[in-house]
């Protein structure tokens, strides 16, 4: 080891960088997530893996139009009801 280190130029921040992915906050119905949870566990993935999905295939089906906070509940209560996700 040294006796001392320069961190002049360090920089604040994870210290592995995630690319192609951005944390953010969002606020969902607790049945949602509830469901998504229990999905994700049964299936030995992440709910947020399949949150991603669900959002992934709606955009795939639907491009040109921008996604809404009620088409956003209306996709996440579809996926939940039918089961699926891609």
């Amino acid at each position: 080891m040294r006796d001392e280190y320069d961190f002049s130029k360090g920089k604040r921040g994870p210290a592995i960088p995630s690319k192609g992915k951005t944390r953010i906050t969002i606020y969902l119905d607790d049945e949602i997530l509830e469901s998504f949870r229990e999905r994700a566990e049964a299936r030995g993935l992440g709910y947020q893996t399949l949150i991603n999905e669900a959002l992934k295939a709606h955009l795939k089906n639907s491009p040109e139009q921008p996604l809404t906070e009620s088409d956003l509940r209306r996709v996440l209560r579809e996926e939940l009801a039918n089961g699926t996700s891609d």
